[in-house]
């Protein structure tokens, strides 16, 4: 890059621990990574700096203890995939570290391509190298509350100059257009542009933008049309989410060599079926070969038709560290809208919606606009149902879960099977656009899934409703909730507690997204009635409510497929507009109701979010214990 801009020293260095440490600190956990808003141009400004787009894999590289791993952005354990790049990453003159960056193969020319990293991971990983453009964690101490442009200074001082494959992602100020200019016509990817003074968040907060030389993204494989001469296959049939269901988008027969050809071949042959998986013109079709949904190509292509299908759409390679389910169309945003404070407009901002305490629609949206930074991560790519109420909260308010596109192209869905085995499109966002269009529409509570839509079907957390009988002081179930912490903690699971802004509090085990929802119901059914028979004065399992009384109701219903629970940071439609808030065990000493925080504390949780005893709850190394 020309003239690239000195690395500031950050006003505070984190403090270290002692290098004698370095053999017992471990390599930090998965965390959610952010994610960026395609945009159709770049922004201007020197308060944006701008790096080069890589064309590879999203990589997380992990150093601690003398070893290190490396996690796709979905949180895949990639680690044998990488090993020659994470046996430099254990050599990096740290106690522990968590990098982000980008895994790619350079041609001759100095471009990344990601073909190329595909035959290389088969075949030369020693060829890989990793462009590492964040620091999310150093020597134990969390950086994401830090600006982007101090984070990086940390990285460049721990990353050797004479590192073979390891390397910094330098950036400059301002010109990002000039840049993206130069960048295409050398053709590379495109450009990402981050705000220089943003913390990082693990969603797509609209800090982080992309802007795109040529269009390109994931689609699913659906199909193919035989060749009538000796190669495996004519082309490739695919598919993307709209509005909740798989729709056609389109044929890909370019970009396969003879080796691509067959191995795809032998992949989709098992999952043939006879039944046509999307709907698509029969002048298309002829002779089609249908398969099971479960692989995802990457595709370029110039544009895409008023049909929805490609125009000129040439094979890129196999995105096995993305789940056919997150594949959506992916359209670009106007920068003023991605970058705006406030970026929907909001109706009757002065009606009346919490009546006991004279707080208005206009001041909840102000509320939800400032938390999203810290919402996002929590509640964003998770299915969710939404308690609207929309003339207030003393007036009618319904749940809504599905949507089939009245939203907007903010408020996405997610196509879900059914108990019936009918697909039903599920509402979920990932911007503070999406979260600002449900507060518009009359949103007051968020309510998600214990699992995001990369894996609908495997939990990524057990949550644990200790909800009190009617007459039970708070007291009661503060001293219920630290009795669950020490069980739980013995059975190898750290959890945090969440103030549910109602009667009770949500006790709150992060999880390795492994276990499929059979294994954690029966796993929370089953311990929710040992604690109750262990200790039967304070605690029950049983769903009757007649059978509650003067207890504590275990409700472990949460943990099962389709149940939802109350997101942090989410506001109640209840007296006073409290708000869901996730505190510490120390504060849930003194912590005086489950309803402490309301709407117009919103100043004071994103400062609390940056506290060293609330930090690190996003990160999940756990998984489901034995029982």
């Amino acid at each position: 890059m020309a003239k690239p801009t000195a690395n500031p020293d950050p006003a505070g260095r984190p403090p270290s621990s002692s290098r004698s440490k370095r053999k017992t600190a471990a390599p930090p956990p998965f965390r959610q990574v952010q994610l960026a808003t395609l945009v159709d141009s770049v922004p201007a400004g020197r308060g944006w700096v701008h790096e080069m787009k890589y064309d590879g894999y999203r990589l997380l590289i992990a150093v601690g203890g003398g070893e290190a791993r490396a996690y796709t952005r979905s949180g895949l354990d990639w680690s044998e995939r990488f090993a020659p790049l994470l046996a430099e990453a254990v050599k990096l003159n740290v106690d522990s570290a968590l990098i982000d960056g980008e895994a790619v193969v350079l041609d001759a020319e100095g471009r990344s391509r990601f073909q190329s990293l595909q035959n290389a991971l088969k075949a030369t990983p020693d060829s890989i190298d990793y462009f590492a453009f964040d620091l999310l964690e150093l020597d134990g101490e969390d950086l994401t509350a830090l600006p982007l442009l101090d984070r990086k200074a940390h990285l460049a001082k721990i990353l050797p100059k004479a590192s073979r494959h390891i390397r910094y992602s330098d950036h400059i100020a301002g010109s990002g257009e000039a840049l993206l200019e130069s960048f295409c016509a050398a053709g590379l990817e495109g450009v990402i542009s981050k705000k220089a003074d943003a913390r990082y968040v693990g969603a797509r907060a609209g800090s982080w933008l992309k802007t795109k030389c040529i269009k390109r993204q994931e689609f699913v494989i659906v199909g193919w049309t035989p060749s009538d001469k000796s190669r495996a296959f004519r082309s490739l049939m695919l598919g993307v989410h709209e509005k909740g269901a798989l729709r056609y988008a389109g044929k890909v027969g370019t970009g396969f060599d003879t080796e691509e050809l067959f191995r795809l071949q032998a992949m989709m042959k098992p999952l043939e079926r006879k039944e046509p998986t999307v709907k698509a013109p029969r002048t298309e079709t002829r002779g089609a070969h249908w398969i099971e949904p479960k692989l995802v190509a990457e595709i370029a292509f110039t544009e895409m038709t008023n049909e929805g299908t490609l125009r000129h759409p040439s094979y890129l390679g196999l995105r096995e560290d993305k789940k056919p389910e997150a594949v959506v169309v992916e359209s670009e945003e106007k920068v003023a809208v991605a970058t705006s404070v406030f970026p929907v407009p909001i109706s009757n901002s002065d009606r009346v919606i919490f009546p006991e305490a004279g707080l208005t629609k206009g001041e909840l949206a102000e509320y939800y606009a400032a938390v999203a930074p810290i919402m996002l991560p929590w509640a964003g790519s998770r299915p969710i149902s939404l308690v609207r109420c929309p003339q207030g909260r003393a007036k009618k308010c319904f749940f809504q879960k599905h949507d089939a596109g009245s939203f907007g192209d903010s408020v996405k869905q997610v196509a879900i099977e059914e108990k019936d085995g009918d697909n039903q499109p599920y509402l979920y966002m990932d911007t503070p656009e999406g979260l600002m269009t449900c507060v518009q529409m009359g949103t007051i509570e968020f309510h998600g899934w214990g699992a995001r839509i990369e894996d609908v079907e495997k939990a990524d957390r057990l949550v644990f409703d200790l909800d009190p009988d009617v007459g039970l002081d708070f007291e009661a179930v503060r001293s219920a909730a630290f009795q669950f912490r020490d069980i739980l903690k013995q059975m190898g699971l750290e959890t945090f507690p969440m103030l549910t802004g109602g009667k009770g509090v949500h006790v709150i085990a992060p999880l390795v997204p492994r276990a499929e929802w059979p294994e954690v119901k029966d796993f929370a059914h089953r311990l929710a009635r040992a604690v109750a028979q262990m200790d039967p004065d304070r605690f029950t399992a049983a769903l009757p409510k007649a059978q509650r009384k003067g207890r504590i109701f275990v409700d472990y219903l949460r943990n099962q497929r389709g149940a939802t629970a109350v997101m942090p940071y989410s506001a109640r439609a209840r007296e006073g507009a409290p708000v869901a808030a996730p505190i510490s065990w120390k504060e849930m000493e003194t912590i005086d109701k489950p309803s402490h925080f309301r709407i117009t504390d919103a100043k004071e949780l994103l400062k609390r979010a940056g506290l060293k005893a609330l930090q690190g709850w996003g990160r999940a190394d756990q998984t489901l214990p034995d029982l």
